[in-house]
């Protein structure tokens, strides 16, 4: 797939462990599934989850969510067009699956199997953007990228959602702060030991420590390392991974436990990306949806999705 791990990640990394994207093993060659998976033309992708051989895309353009089969590559509509966005998303082990609904500042809850609509939540009114989400044992966490916040849903007992108005606003204090009009908090993930999260700040390319109790933020010390135009972010045990969409790449972090502090792994690089803006995990691999955000969009456009080995 010649694929390749560039060693620049807004700074020299000479002296950075790199591990290179080296062509599948003669052992894998029969491996058959797609590297690339076609979207619906004019689908404009944005958001990914997986689960088993299964990945769900949401449209930033309709609100669509489609299923495809990683093994196969075919795919269908799961849930129809809500006019509204389909952002980040997240499922659950109880087949739910968890999507931040962008400008409209809400979330929604999707059967994955039906498609049905299980729940929804309005957070915010304009000016908002949730952004991404992210599931805890008993929490989903939402980002907004206009806003200095994070919603919470707690999950009651065997998952039970909230009512409608059952979620919580958290301010953010301490190190981060709001930047200007542009896209401010992105992706989130849970810190490796689960005591805390971690957002990424887009437009300043900096990371941050979230205290889910009080809100209070410090910023992840990964040194001489910015990640500028961070988007989606993927935590595979303490190896963070961080979806820099217009520059085509992903940046690797490896971080301690407390997700406190962490030390750069490298870029992974990929000739199938066209501003990949967040990442899943499925089946040893790593699926990025191509948002394509420099190509004007028409009912005609083609999307795709590609697959990278997870390193």
């Amino acid at each position: 797939m010649n694929r390749r791990i560039r060693t620049t990640l807004g700074v020299a990394l000479a002296a950075t462990l790199v591990t290179t994207a080296a062509p599948a093993p003669a052992a894998a060659a029969h491996d058959r599934r797609p590297t690339v998976i076609a979207l619906p033309d004019g689908f404009q992708p944005e958001g990914v989850a997986a689960a088993g051989r299964y990945a769900w895309f949401g449209s930033r353009a309709t609100g669509e969510i489609y299923r495809a089969d990683l093994i196969t590559g075919a795919g269908r509509q799961v849930s129809p067009a809500t006019g509204t966005p389909s952002l980040g998303m997240k499922v659950d082990p109880r087949g739910r699956l968890f999507v931040a609904g962008g400008t409209a500042g809400d979330a929604r809850v999707i059967d994955t199997r039906t498609g049905a609509v299980l729940a929804g939540y309005r957070f915010a009114e304009a000016p908002t953007f949730v952004n991404d989400v992210t599931l805890t044992r008993n929490a989903a966490w939402f980002t907004d990228s206009n806003r200095p916040v994070l919603y919470r849903l707690p999950l009651g007992r065997g998952g039970t959602l909230p009512p409608a108005g059952g979620f919580t606003t958290l301010p953010l204090t301490g190190d981060f702060q709001q930047s200007g009009t542009g896209v401010n908090l992105n992706g989130i993930v849970p810190t490796p030991d689960g005591r805390a999260l971690i957002v990424v700040q887009s437009n300043t390319g900096r990371l941050f420590r979230v205290d889910p109790a009080t809100g209070v933020t410090t910023a992840v010390d990964v040194p001489g390392t910015t990640f500028v135009n961070g988007d989606g972010l993927l935590l595979l045990g303490r190896t963070l991974y961080v979806v820099q969409n217009r520059l085509n790449q992903i940046a690797v972090v490896e971080l301690n436990r407390a997700g406190t502090a962490g030390a750069p792994r490298g870029v992974v690089t990929d000739p199938g990306f066209d501003v990949p803006t967040t990442v899943a995990a499925a089946l040893g691999r790593l699926y990025l949806p191509n948002a394509r955000f420099s190509t004007p969009p028409t009912p005609n456009t083609p999307y795709t999705a590609v697959a990278v080995d997870a390193r």
